[in-house]
């Protein structure tokens, strides 16, 4: 794991577009085509403001979450939603999107259609990471219902309940997160910096982001 301190968010989110934006680009010189793995919450917005403008060949971008909660686009807690908004626009309107949820009422219904399409894009080219206090990543929660088998298991997605996650989630499991090509984790507050140094001296039982910090470019600032 890497550190990168940043002197403020605004130059951190901007130096970190940049840098997704290089890696995606370097991908394209030598790949038909470069998956990108997102995740959803407000700290990756000011990311996608300035990534959604970036002059790269979008069309051969395919552009996935990290996870999802299990509700319509029409909710204000879709991550799906917060992509259409702030990152599928502009010029990044031409990336095809590879969706984490159906029409359906429980991501098990939806499960094995959606890995199916989520196979042709493995491993993931380029990968943002988010990080709860809780040291969640994805939708790899402690406590989880499913937490070993994200944790341990072969699927690449994953099913997901958890006690303070309103509804059900579904989740890149640690696998795929894990066998990322590129990887970087973005952290905003001393609270969130403090839980990355517990993190990093406990099991993935219980901090999951302890999961995939091995080979992940970690880029953090105070606010």
């Amino acid at each position: 794991m890497k550190i990168v301190d940043y002197p403020d968010a605004e130059m951190m989110m901007m130096d970190l577009a940049d840098t997704l934006a290089s890696e995606l680009k370097n991908c394209l010189l030598v790949h038909e085509h470069a998956s990108f793995a997102v995740p959803g919450g407000t700290t990756p917005g000011p990311i996608f403001d300035s990534l959604c403008a970036v002059d790269l060949d979008w069309s051969r971008v395919h552009v996935m979450l990290t996870d999802e909660r299990w509700v319509p686009e029409t909710s204000e807690r879709s991550n799906t939603r917060l992509l259409r908004e702030r990152l599928l626009i502009d010029r990044a309107a031409a990336a095809p999107y590879v969706p984490l949820y159906a029409d359906a009422q429980t991501p098990e219904e939806k499960l094995s259609d959606l890995a199916a399409a989520l196979e042709p894009e493995l491993p993931i080219s380029v990968m943002l990471l988010g990080m709860g206090t809780d040291m969640h990543t994805a939708s790899i929660f402690p406590g989880a219902d499913q937490l070993d088998h994200a944790l341990h298991g072969d699927d690449n997605l994953v099913a997901m309940r958890a006690p303070g996650a309103p509804e059900p989630r579904i989740t890149l499991s640690a696998k795929v997160l894990k066998s990322a090509m590129s990887r970087h984790l973005v952290i905003v507050g001393g609270e969130k910096r403090e839980a990355l140094e517990k993190a990093r001296h406990l099991p993935p039982e219980q901090a999951p982001v302890a999961a995939i910090l091995n080979g992940t470019i970690v880029h953090w600032a105070e606010r």
